[in-house]
């Protein structure tokens, strides 16, 4: 007979995974023996369980199915609870498999016992412990279907170390079929008595319509009755940010007059979204708990629907079949709409348009961006890291709604270059683009020596402006002057990087950014690009001087008002 262990990676391979990153482990030796010599599925051995569960969000982005993620007991699963928490934001599958202490060790305290079930259970989708090696072939069935099934999400399988090596004798487990329920034409004929009478209609469309047939159908119902589109945070690449019927990115701190006109809608769509308080804007698009406008909402999973948002037309169906019966069902488009799409494009162009200044503390960022944007291939992955940042990349770049991005929803920093290693190993025939600042780089940044001993060739463009600068941006709106807990001390990034053997360069105010660019972009192997830039310019949309302004102004008119 095998062992269990044996049988967990048949099982493995047969449900669809041929990538699994990991940290080692003794609690789960046996299946890294199991795995020895085998082709099917591809073993990342990482540098710590953050960046190891980061390259399996990552992967699961890129690919559709649940990101693999195996790690040691106690520490290790503790560690790997960041990539857990952003799946269950995300919504993205991921399957986490955790090492246990022996079977007869349970409940004593033993060294590095935890139960997964407490500690996992808020952030899961479901949590078990496989105790009989007889049960693995079914919870490794229901683990997969439930991860891909209604709203996306991380599930846990703990394996006790001493039940690895018990013999079993089964078949692989086959994959599951994961249900998809469609629009009835009944709802599809109640959508379109709805969108007859709109005159300003909106769509929210987020990471439910990232496949290419979700684009696809987005587009075709956008176009088939003129209806503006505004993109979730970090899913700005599934539509044409060219086309007349964008209306922009819904993702932090983007000026108040897009949200103003966009809120200006007499029906919102939101499609292949959950819609969180990011893309409602502090739950003002729609408004909660009643929205100023009616409200169609599709996603698959029906516990979210009508959760925080009165709904007036909930479907739990694929949104991407909702699309396309509407855009077929779809009544006559009212001439009233085509002045209300060029109001919220017109809008969107109000603020998308970036001319880099000149600032005394360091390169504007943007400037940086807007060149590797003009160089760089147009089928480039994108990876974004969590940062203010990651703004200029949402500005500038040229998302057409063919490209791929990896971004964090969940706003955890650390994606960016454990990320961009993930898309690397994934597509190696693309440039990688990871997008990081100087926080997060130093997170995860550790990485890069997977990236080495892979073969990855991401290239990493890190923002080396000396603080943590999402929180400078609300310290200095909300204490001027008074910075605390926020600067930096970073090392020579390019350096640090050359210490791993990548490829790297640096570049600083009055640099040759073309020049520059254009070797960083052309190298072939892995490489590095670290910017001085501007903690002045500490966003897109605003800056240090500007805040302060804004703050002294306010405080000035609250005096004259007492």
């Amino acid at each position: 007979m095998r062992r269990a262990a044996d049988h967990l990676a048949d099982c493995l391979a047969a449900l669809g995974a041929d990538r699994m990153f990991c940290v080692p482990g003794e609690s789960y030796l046996a299946l890294l023996d199991a795995l020895y010599g085998r082709k099917r599925i591809d073993l990342v051995v990482c540098r710590h369980e953050g960046g190891a569960g980061m390259m399996a969000v990552a992967d699961a982005k890129l690919t559709g199915r649940p990101g693999l993620l195996a790690v040691s007991r106690g520490p290790g699963a503790t560690n790997a609870s960041i990539a857990i928490h952003l799946a269950q934001q995300d919504a993205v599958p991921l399957m986490v498999l955790v090492g246990q202490v022996a079977r007869h060790e349970r409940g004593r305290g033993a060294f590095q016992e935890v139960d997964y079930s407490q500690a996992f259970r808020e952030m899961t989708k479901g949590v078990w412990e496989v105790q009989h090696a007889a049960q693995m072939t079914e919870t490794l069935s229901r683990a997969w279907k439930l991860a891909l099934s209604g709203t996306p999400g991380p599930v846990v399988i703990a394996l006790p170390e001493d039940m690895l090596g018990d013999p079993v004798q089964a078949d692989p487990v086959l994959p599951p079929a994961i249900p998809l329920c469609g629009p009835g034409a009944r709802e599809i004929e109640s959508a379109a008595e709805m969108l007859a009478s709109a005159e300003r209609p909106l769509i929210i469309a987020g990471g439910g319509l990232e496949g290419a047939e979700g684009r696809a159908a987005l587009k075709a119902l956008a176009e088939a009755q003129g209806i503006p589109v505004a993109l979730t945070f970090k899913h700005q690449e599934i539509f044409d940010n060219g086309s007349s019927l964008y209306a922009g990115h819904l993702g932090f701190k983007i000026p108040g007059s897009l949200v103003k006109t966009l809120s200006e809608a007499d029906l919102i769509l939101a499609l292949g979204t959950r819609l969180g308080d990011v893309p409602t804007q502090g739950y003002r698009l729609p408004r909660a708990p009643g929205p100023d406008q009616p409200l169609i909402h599709v996603w698959p999973d029906p516990a979210m629907i009508g959760k925080v948002f009165r709904t007036d037309l909930g479907l739990p169906c694929d949104p991407a079949a909702f699309c396309r019966a509407l855009a077929g069902a779809g009544p006559a488009v009212p001439a009233a709409r085509a002045e209300w799409r060029a109001r919220a494009h017109g809008a969107m162009r109000q603020i998308a348009d970036y001319t880099p200044q000149d600032f005394a503390d360091g390169l504007d960022f943007g400037a940086v961006v807007q060149e590797l944007a003009r160089q760089a291939p147009r089928d480039s992955i994108v990876v974004t890291d969590s940062g203010n940042f990651s703004g200029w990349v949402h500005l500038a770049w040229p998302w057409d709604g063919t490209q791929k991005a990896i971004g964090a929803v969940g706003g955890a920093m650390g994606l960016g270059v454990p990320g961009a290693v993930a898309a690397s190993l994934r597509h190696p025939e693309k440039t990688v683009l990871g997008f990081v600042g100087d926080g997060g780089a130093l997170m995860t940044g550790n990485e890069l020596a997977t990236a080495m001993s892979k073969g990855a060739r991401p290239k990493i463009i890190v923002s080396d402006n000396r603080t943590y600068g999402t929180i400078r941006l609300h310290q200095e709106r909300d204490y001027p002057d008074r910075v605390s807990g926020t600067d930096l001390v970073n090392p020579d990034f390019a350096a640090w990087a050359a210490a791993f053997g990548v490829k790297s360069w640096h570049l600083s105010k009055g640099g040759d950014i073309a020049g520059i660019v254009g070797e960083f972009l052309g190298h072939e192997g892995p490489a590095l690009l670290s910017v001085a830039s501007s903690a002045e310019a500490i966003s897109a949309y605003t800056t240090i001087s500007a805040l302060h302004e804004r703050t002294r102004r306010a405080q000035s008119a609250g005096v004259r008002k007492g």
